[in-house]
């Protein structure tokens, strides 16, 4: 018996993240489901694809038309504030992501902190901001369309690189703050311009990963400042950090944030039971084992046992290799309507 679909994904993810009723809980993507089979398919590989806003675009949709996503998220990497700011760049090829070369720090201390004449107008921003143009104006309509802008921890990392700004995390907290109290403007300025043009929601990754940091550096570094996020980006934000992140994630749950983000090693029913309402969750299907290694049937199990947690969305955990298996991809959709088929 076929599930009876009654709303369309562009609702159906807003309502999720608004903790609204939703007819199926969605499959959405806040990092990127592109894969190399994915580029072929549409003649959009990288570097190409991150840089040319209508290649850009064209991949991008790929999780919606081809995978069955409810949502699309144009944005591949985490480069491109970092590359407008003046970070060396590391483009790669079709199979690796673009990177940013942190050994070779630009800034040093809160004074070297600014923001270019004609940030927005990069060619790396540009592409983001034109690329969002493009998919709400074919898809708007019926996908949730999500944008992604780095946290200042993120960028932290990126342009005083990251030994140089977890030592100066240790040595001189203040300095930090100063730090990110200024490098939170580039999150603003970026986040806004993705709001006009057409995003529905914003994923927000800012690493303070639980391998680098514990749950307390959390709440003294970033508490208020994702607070500050929530009230000043006028859309639903999804904040993204890898690792074991139940040791911050009842902080977390006080920042007003639409969604959390959430890496495969954590439990999805403890996390559930922290979150308890105050914050929906999206992931946390394995990348490099399930999604990467293995088959359909991991997949399914994997998704399986987030619904039984009652995850609000179901995701991959972070972006996924560029080499995943299409089948395995195509699971995700169909194991969770399967799931509340049985569930009806």
């Amino acid at each position: 018996m076929a599930l009876v679909e009654t709303m369309k994904p562009r609702e159906r993810v807003l309502n999720a993240l608004a903790g609204k009723p939703v007819d199926r809980t969605p499959v959405c993507n806040p990092t990127s489901v592109a894969t190399v089979e994915l580029m072929d398919l549409v003649d959009a590989p990288f570097p190409d694809a991150c840089r040319d806003p209508e290649m850009n675009a064209r991949l991008a949709a790929t999780g919606y038309t081809e995978l069955g996503f409810d949502s699309i998220m144009p944005v591949f990497s985490i480069i491109q504030e970092s590359s407008a700011l003046g970070c060396e760049m590391q483009w790669e090829e079709k199979d690796n992501w673009p990177t940013v070369r942190m050994y070779n720090p630009i800034w040093r201390g809160p004074e070297d902190v600014r923001i270019p004449e004609g940030f927005l107008d990069h060619p790396d921003n540009r592409c983001v901001l034109e690329s969002l143009e493009i998919l709400k104006r074919e898809y708007g309509g019926e996908a949730a369309i999500i944008g992604k802008a780095m946290g200042p921890w993120t960028l932290g990392y990126h342009v005083f690189g990251v030994e140089n700004f977890l030592l100066m995390s240790i040595d001189d907290p203040d300095k930090t703050r100063r730090c990110l109290d200024l490098m939170k403007e580039i999150s603003v300025l970026f986040a806004l311009a993705q709001v006009e043009a057409g995003a529905d929601a914003l994923t927000f990754p800012d690493h303070a990963t639980g391998d680098l940091v514990s749950g307390e550096y959390y709440r003294k570094f970033l508490l208020e400042i994702h607070r500050e996020m929530v009230e000043r980006i006028p859309c639903p934000l999804i904040l993204h950090i890898c690792g074991n992140t139940l040791d911050r994630l009842d902080y977390i749950a006080q920042t007003g944030m639409a969604c959390f983000h959430f890496d495969s090693k954590n439990d999805p029913q403890e996390a559930m039971d922290i979150a308890a309402g105050r914050v929906r969750l999206v992931g946390n299907v394995n990348n490099p084992e399930t999604l990467y290694a293995r088959g359909p049937e991991q997949v399914r199990a994997e998704v399986y046992r987030c619904m039984d947690a009652g995850v609000d969305m179901i995701a991959p955990e972070c972006a996924i290799p560029l080499a995943s298996k299409l089948e395995n991809l195509l699971e995700i959709p169909r194991a969770v309507r399967d799931w509340c088929r049985e569930h009806e």
